[in-house]
């Protein structure tokens, strides 16, 4: 807020007539507030002049455009492997369905009460009991190795946010400094003496 008669961004955008213009700089050399103010208008000036242009976009698109709407097998897709208890869930069942399928896959006896397989392999036999431990570790390994993946990707996040925090405290410290240094200029006018600065 200026405490110009005049509108300070317009005589920035150069929109005052020369009368006016010249009753605003007039102005602007006695008042701390609307040169400050004029200072914050070139800053951003220059901070909007530093971006890259970007290509207008040639249709502009609604979130309720059917177009941008993935498949339903692609959301359904997305939402099973996005969530770490649907995998631990996944993983171990195809675990069951491998040992069952080993379980029955396993050579007929002979008729004489012997497995029909060479003699140098120990028979497999696999009681429920330990079937079930087996399943039980299975299940631990898998949502022990997601749990880790979320902790890492939680761990990233923090980091990102730290680094932001980071980032704005430097800001606010460069901002005032900035007022600073120029609340200051504004305090300690040098002193002329026979032409020379002291």
């Amino acid at each position: 807020m200026s405490c110009s008669p005049f509108d300070l961004r317009d005589y920035f955008l150069r929109e005052l007539p020369d009368p006016e213009r010249r009753q605003v700089e007039g102005h602007i050399r006695g008042c701390t507030a609307c040169s400050q103010e004029l200072d914050r208008l070139r800053l951003t000036q220059a901070a909007l002049f530093s971006l890259r242009d970007e290509e207008v976009p040639q249709r502009i698109a609604f979130l309720s455009d059917k177009i941008f709407e993935p498949a339903a097998w692609r959301r359904a897709w997305a939402a099973f492997w996005g969530s770490s208890a649907r995998l631990a869930f996944a993983s171990a069942a195809m675990l069951s369905i491998a040992l069952v399928v080993f379980a029955l896959a396993r050579p007929a006896a002979s008729p004489q009460g012997r497995p029909a397989v060479a003699l140098n392999t120990p028979p497999a036999t696999v009681s429920p009991a330990d079937l079930q431990k087996q399943i039980q570790a299975a299940v631990a390994q898998a949502v022990a190795v997601s749990e880790a993946r979320e902790e890492k990707k939680l761990e990233q996040q923090v980091a990102q946010m730290r680094q932001l925090v980071a980032w704005a405290e430097a800001d606010r410290d460069f901002s005032r400094r900035r007022e600073m240094v120029m609340m200051r200029s504004s305090y300690e006018q040098p002193q002329v003496d026979n032409g020379a600065q002291k």
